[in-house]
């Protein structure tokens, strides 16, 4: 039996892993050949695959990003793109293809299961937001990221008597603000999921000024917005799924929190320093469970399904269902971090 695996999407911390598990088991424990499709869908459209073997994945588990590259190609949107994979998959007489990737890489998933092509999904998603699973891999070391570069901030912060704006990661969840924002200690969070009130923002500055604490660390999600005003971006151009690149609502809060309170702000964006490095060792764990299931669900021939982690467990949910909605931050979460806002 051969077998694909390919990356899509934006890539982050745990992907070898992934990779190193699904070849080491299915090499090893099934005898299957692998071959590695290269630059996500892309891949798969033109033909670019390469053989994994234990040589391959040697070293892999502790690299960031992926050894076979990535992209956010949509081949529903590449002209015969829908053929043009099936006929790479009988070039290469791939009996199955595991598609890691997010929203965007495991809905061609879907769609490409429902053609006909067997398909296997692996959840991963940095912002943390696929339904079906309580945890992707990549979010827990963006979370250390944005922890470690928080506390560095406050240093700095204190020292100045300056309200730091920290932009991080999170286009329509705020999970990586909220929990990398509890986690560092910071007295304003603001996400996607509960639009603020600029001037509920500056007063609670100014509160935390008047109890003597001079200096204050913001957390905004990109995807952010104040009550009655849209997200900000820095194109109107899409890219082959329809989504708009965001990035600015950092300077654009730190600009209006300055005007309102008159106290020096600076901003923070994190960017892709979220993506990079060396994954945490739950993600390097999260991520091998995840492979080792994915090789399974091949064998048994359980195509149509993504991989989950559900509690402690590694089980599956149907590719369907896991991206049928968006899985946001509660509002009782909210609450915890609130009580330390101002």
């Amino acid at each position: 039996m051969r077998v694909g695996v390919l990356t899509g999407g934006g890539d982050c911390p745990g992907l070898n892993a992934v990779i190193r598990a699904v070849t080491r088991k299915g090499i090893t424990q099934y005898g299957f050949d692998l071959l590695g499709i290269k630059n996500g869908w892309l891949g798969l459209v033109e033909g670019q695959v390469v053989p994994l073997d234990l040589g391959s994945i040697s070293g892999i588990l502790p690299r960031g990003g992926t050894i076979l590259g990535t992209s956010r190609t949509n081949p529903f949107k590449v002209e015969n793109g829908v053929g043009k994979i099936f006929a790479q998959v009988e070039k290469f007489e791939l009996h199955a293809v595991i598609a890691i990737g997010g929203e965007d890489t495991l809905g061609v998933a879907l769609k490409m299961s429902e053609k006909g092509l067997r398909v296997v999904a692996v959840p991963k998603t940095i912002d943390n937001d696929l339904s079906g699973t309580d945890y992707t891999f990549g979010f827990d070391t963006a979370v250390s990221i944005v922890m470690e570069a928080l506390d560095r901030l406050h240093t700095t912060a204190e020292a100045h008597h300056r309200v730091m704006v920290v932009e991080v990661m999170g286009r329509n969840t705020g999970w990586i603000a909220i929990e990398g924002g509890i986690a560092g200690g910071a007295d304003l969070i603001l996400i996607p999921e509960f639009p603020f009130d600029i001037n509920e923002v500056c007063q609670l500055i100014l509160k935390r000024r008047e109890r003597g604490k001079m200096f204050s660390i913001v957390v905004v999600a990109e995807g952010a917005t104040a009550k009655d005003q849209s997200r900000i971006t820095q194109t109107s151009e899409k890219d082959a799924f329809g989504h708009v690149r965001l990035g600015g609502v950092g300077n654009a809060l730190a600009t209006e929190i300055e005007k309102c309170t008159g106290i020096e702000t600076r901003v923070t964006v994190l960017g892709h320093i979220q993506r990079g490095g060396s994954p945490t060792a739950r993600d390097r764990i999260l991520a091998t469970r995840y492979g080792i299931a994915a090789i399974d669900l091949v064998k048994n021939g359980q195509f149509g399904m993504m991989t989950s982690l559900q509690g402690n467990k590694i089980g599956m949910v149907p590719i369907a269902e896991a991206i049928a909605k968006r899985k946001t931050v509660s509002a009782d979460l909210y609450e915890v971090a609130r009580v330390f806002f101002g």
